[in-house]
């Protein structure tokens, strides 16, 4: 896959799909020490010229870490099996991309961990006009093919009403929409 024009040309090669391909079947450390030249050609590298590439009209980027934090987890797979890379001007809101064994997904949205930033989410969808709005953006991509993705309370958030014309909205804490490409 090509991205960006013919001066500033960014690419993921089938050998970066296969790289994780290859590590979902063994995810090891001795893969990955064997491997690690072709994670860093194949998949490292071009990712950080793609993060360069969006970085002057999207924002600051950040690749993600290929380890996993296993401390807290019962599935100890040392690695992921994707890499990921967020562009934006503020934490918590941007831009995805990722490569993984199925090809290259992009996305956008907001997703915080400052119980502030959700308050403010959810007022903006309390209110008539943008909550109205983002209503209409979401649905059409949803019909867009994208999904629509985040974290959601089960129940209503406090303060709000179960009848609220956007209460599913209200219940994320987080919400994305992500497209996958292949």
């Amino acid at each position: 896959m090509i991205i960006g024009d013919m001066t500033d040309v960014v690419g993921f090669s089938e050998r970066a799909v296969d790289f994780y391909s290859r590590l979902a079947a063994d995810n090891t450390k001795d893969f990955w020490v064997a491997n690690k030249s072709t994670y860093d050609a194949e998949v490292r590298d071009p990712m950080r010229a793609l993060i360069s590439s969006l970085e002057s009209e999207f924002g600051p980027g950040k690749l993600f870490r290929p380890n996993r934090d296993t401390r807290f987890r019962q599935d100890k797979s040392p690695y992921k099996t994707s890499q990921a890379a967020i562009v934006g001007h503020r934490p918590g809101l941007g831009y995805y991309v990722q490569l993984d064994a199925a090809g290259l997904a992009a996305g956008g949205g907001f997703r915080s961990h400052d119980p502030s930033e959700v308050g403010r989410y959810r007022a903006a969808v309390d209110d008539p006009a943008s909550g109205a709005a983002l209503d209409g953006i979401v649905a059409a991509l949803g019909e867009a093919g994208f999904a629509i993705e985040g974290e959601r309370l089960k129940t209503v958030p406090r303060g709000y009403d179960r009848d609220h014309p956007r209460i599913e909205l209200l219940r994320g804490r987080s919400l994305m929409v992500v497209r996958a490409f292949g």
